[in-house]
């Protein structure tokens, strides 16, 4: 997925009220940015960093620029637009490009399911059982190498692995799918020690049936486009509770 405008790169001044970033163009220019993240964005909002901005003249956004990148200045890049996995998978559901889903020809977005949900993509393909596919994107990254999810406390994805297990259980492919909006990481982890309720509803989850599935991504300031797999491992509190069971 290519980037509608060519970004700019910009240096950020500070991010605030979730949606928010002061940020200073190379001319020395200070715009204000809209930032498609509702997360913490542990470690991707320090003051100084450079980040890379998506312009845009739609009268109709308040906001002219649109925070799309971090740039690790290494030669990586971080994706904090949350709602572009979404777009992405999306995109590479349709072209069969994700092998554990090649199968299914049909690719539902946004279908009403369990307590007043909807799951993002619901897969159906006759003679394949449903598919209901859940997309996270994780960003979060503590120690080198291993990127995490949730980077906050997230009562919204505990009880999707709650609804997702029950999918499983009445015998439906149940899947989360966690797109790695990062290219300086090759494992992921769930982050147990920043929300322990998420952790154990996803331990939960994998005994009920629920796959999961860890996708790279390439990223550039022209665009993103979906990887390999990144294999998943299980974090120190899980582990632990597993051996003590």
């Amino acid at each position: 997925m290519r980037f509608q405008t060519e970004l700019v790169p910009a240096r950020l001044i500070r991010r605030y009220k979730r949606f928010l970033a002061d940020c200073q163009l190379e001319d020395g220019t200070e715009v204000t940015a809209h930032c498609a993240n509702p997360g913490s964005m542990m470690g991707l909002a320090t003051p100084g960093m450079k980040i890379w901005l998506e312009p845009n003249d739609d009268p109709k956004r308040k906001l002219t620029y649109g925070w799309r990148l971090v740039d690790h200045e290494n030669g990586h890049f971080t994706g904090v637009d949350t709602a572009l996995p979404n777009r992405a998978i999306k995109a590479a559901l349709m072209d069969r490009q994700i092998a554990p889903f090649a199968g299914y020809t049909t690719v539902r977005p946004e279908v009403k399911y369990g307590e007043n949900s909807r799951i993002d993509f619901l897969l159906t393909e006759t003679g394949l059982p449903d598919a209901y596919v859940e997309v996270k994107s994780a960003t979060l990254s503590r120690t080198d190498g291993l990127v995490e999810f949730p980077d906050s406390v997230t009562k919204r994805g505990t009880k999707h692995l709650g609804e997702l297990a029950q999918m499983a259980r009445d015998g439906h492919r149940a899947v989360l799918l966690y797109l790695v909006q990062r290219t300086d990481c090759g494992t992921f982890c769930v982050a147990a020690d920043i929300d322990p309720a998420y952790a154990a509803a996803f331990a939960d989850a994998r005994a009920a049936g629920l796959e999961t599935h860890v996708i790279g991504t390439h990223i550039s300031p022209q665009g993103v486009s979906v990887a390999g797999t990144i294999p998943l491992i299980d974090p120190p509190a899980l582990v632990l509770g597993n051996q003590a069971g």
